[in-house]
């Protein structure tokens, strides 16, 4: 494990992959993370990825509380994976994270919170990420600039209006903050009773601008069928231009 900060230096930075949802919408039996991937499941991917990136001290995994996969998986042995409970919600799962990350990180920790089912994250990507924003209290995000024609559609998806799509992007993960400020943020938005629907949203809900950071648009959330598919097709081409 990690030793702590002795505060010298910049932040360290930590992980948080929430993992405990089941992915209803890919109408398997069992948790997408832990669907085959060219041989390996998802999360074994996208945890591969992440411990590659040059500085990170741990990674905690957040698990439903009745996961019986992750412990025979070989990324499981690794030493910078710690394991915790999850929640109801994503939210909730970060913020359990949080929790655990607060007993083995320094007060001035940076996190990553990643998506499970991410599994094409590219560690350039991440690096980047981490050398634009991990010197700011607004922190930030990956995300990709939206290039297609929105349309904004009413109850009956039948064209409303034309969203004007300069300075729109799709927000990706990783997402880095400050732990602790992201801590209190989600704390203030669950109070509130609104839901993040990323950490990003919660930083925003507490008057920060995180910063936006182009990423790859293999940078795919594995969430229908053939996401699944295409995200293999991504780790074919990945493999093939290395």
């Amino acid at each position: 494990m990690a030793s702590r900060h002795d505060g010298a230096g910049p932040p360290p930075v930590y992980a948080i992959v929430p993992a405990a949802g089941q992915g209803s919408r890919m109408q398997e039996q069992i948790p997408k993370q832990y669907l085959p991937l060219r041989g390996t499941p998802v999360i074994e991917w996208t945890l591969r990825r992440l411990l590659r990136v040059p500085g990170i001290q741990a990674i905690v995994v957040v698990l439903a509380d009745d996961d019986d996969r992750f412990a025979a998986m070989p990324v499981h042995g690794n030493a910078k994976v710690v394991r915790a409970q999850g929640g109801a919600t994503r939210a909730d799962s970060v913020q359990a994270g949080l929790a655990k990350l607060a007993t083995i990180a320094p007060e001035n920790a940076l996190v990553l919170v990643h998506d499970a089912a991410r599994p094409c994250i590219r560690v350039g990507d991440v690096v980047r990420l981490i050398e634009q924003t991990s010197a700011s209290q607004d922190g930030g995000l990956l995300a990709i600039p939206v290039a297609d024609t929105l349309k904004r559609g009413d109850a009956g998806d039948k064209v409303e209006a034309t969203i004007e799509r300069n300075g729109v992007w799709r927000a990706a993960t990783p997402q880095l903050f400050r732990a602790a400020l992201l801590t209190r943020a989600l704390a203030d938005v669950a109070a509130s009773g609104q839901v993040a629907t990323d950490e990003a949203f919660a930083m925003e809900h507490a008057g920060f601008r995180p910063q936006l950071v182009a990423c790859h648009q293999d940078n795919i959330k594995i969430t229908t069928p053939g996401d699944l598919e295409l995200a293999g097709v991504y780790l074919d081409l990945q493999k093939r231009n290395r």
